[in-house]
């Protein structure tokens, strides 16, 4: 071939691969058409279709139901009565946050409010066991001024003053256990052991005592042990509160306090039969008691808003014998203690995933004591209230810590109490 057909030849040659992929397009739709024309290709494909559509709602579907899921599982979590509490909103405060009746889910929740109150607002998962050691201090101080006599005139006195200054420390170690038999039902138990030492101090004017006489006396033994049943009753959202009632019984297992030796020489009447006061502290209260109680907690994100109301109920007793000096026994009669309405309230706010903090109010009124079917001489309703801050924090899913501190806003109340919990569930 000579050097003129070679330009002809590779022009050819070029037209030819530029025809190539407008001629193989051309065969690749004329084949497409073909596959559409064949009814079953567009069956095969529609079914592909169905089959990556349902695919995709399921996906959207776990995903919406996993979303509504954590945000429960927050706000839920966040409940907790303190020991709410509390708490345990915590609270009141179980080993790990969790949803109010809910077994809680495997995935990280944030830090459980702190507990304050008795009645915890949290409820134990079904078939877990919660054991909760906690070591309580409280310090009173009280000052009474005691006038046997009477007055002539306002500026002179006939007979005995009598100025006392009380200094009570209370320190109570107790072990509670907790086991939820469903997801809304929970039993309690408590086993407190109590120690109390009181100084008493006193100057008898009107006798001519230049120093002050100091009466010490203190106690040690078993407390009275308490049992408890708590049912979530209603499901909360985020307008509307959960609702958990509970019954709470104590027994009068601890040291009675008519049992224990009396200063009083004779009976406890008149200047001269002694002191009154008792040589060793009782650890019990000598009566059995009875407490329905209601708690509400909701949910208010970033804080949950808690609460409760309470009514103890102390059964009477009859022919009760008192013991002084000597082995003698004072008869008293029959005791029945004045009922106790309880109402608290507070907010707890997590502060992160493992640290949490609370605040709340506790007021108790103490009815009137009768004996023999009379109010007693001198006894009066007593109002008690104090101002409590919580922490907790979240060591691990099994462990947390809680510590709240209460300071006493009437006379009658302790000028300081310190609660120390460990929940650790199982």
């Amino acid at each position: 071939m000579n050097q003129e057909a070679c330009p002809g030849v590779r022009t050819a040659l070029a037209a030819a691969l530029l025809a190539m992929p407008m001629l193989t397009a051309q065969a690749q739709s004329a084949a497409t058409e073909s596959e559409l024309a064949n009814p079953q290709v567009l069956q095969q494909q529609l079914d592909a279709q169905d089959r990556e559509i349902q695919r995709l709602k399921q996906a959207v579907a776990e995903q919406e139901a996993r979303q509504r899921d954590l945000r429960q599982s927050l706000q839920r979590a966040l409940g907790q009565e303190a020991q709410v509490a509390p708490t345990q909103v915590a609270a009141e405060g179980d080993a790990r946050p969790v949803r109010v009746g809910v077994a809680p889910s495997a995935e990280p929740q944030a830090a459980a409010v702190a507990t304050l109150f008795e009645q915890p607002g949290i409820l134990t998962p079904r078939n877990q066991l919660v054991l909760e050691p906690s070591f309580q201090y409280a310090y009173s101080s009280s000052n009474r001024v005691a006038l046997v006599g009477y007055t002539i005139i306002p500026a002179l006195l006939i007979g005995l003053i009598d100025v006392r200054e009380v200094k009570r420390n209370t320190l109570t170690a107790a072990l509670t256990a907790r086991y939820g038999l469903t997801s809304r039902f929970e039993i309690e138990g408590k086993v407190p052991y109590v120690y109390r030492s009181d100084a008493t101090i006193s100057r008898e004017y009107a006798l001519g005592s230049a120093q002050d006489k100091v009466f010490d006396t203190s106690g040690k033994a078993l407390g009275d042990i308490e049992v408890s049943a708590r049912y979530q009753l209603t499901d909360g959202s985020d307008t509307r509160p959960y609702l958990i009632g509970g019954l709470r019984f104590k027994a009068r297992t601890g040291k009675d306090p008519f049992d224990v030796e009396t200063d009083c020489i004779t009976r406890c009447d008149g200047p001269d039969a002694g002191t009154g006061l008792p040589l060793q502290l009782p650890t019990g209260s000598g009566f059995y008691s009875l407490q329905p109680s209601l708690t509400w907690l909701l949910p208010s994100d970033p804080a949950v808003f808690f609460g409760g109301i309470s009514y103890t109920h102390n059964f009477k007793r009859n022919n009760i014998n008192r013991l002084v000096r000597a082995g003698q026994r004072e008869f008293i009669g029959t005791v029945e203690p004045g009922g106790v309405i309880g109402l608290n309230f507070g907010m707890g706010l997590a502060l992160n995933e493992r640290a949490s903090f609370s605040l709340g109010v506790e007021l108790n009124s103490v009815g009137r004591t009768k004996q023999n079917g009379r109010v007693v001489a001198g006894s009066v309703r007593t109002q008690l209230a104090s101002l409590l801050m919580g922490y907790s924090y979240r060591y691990n899913d099994k462990t947390s810590f809680n510590v709240s501190v209460g300071a006493g806003l009437t006379r009658d109340t302790p000028d300081l109490s310190i609660n120390f919990r460990m929940p650790r569930s199982f």
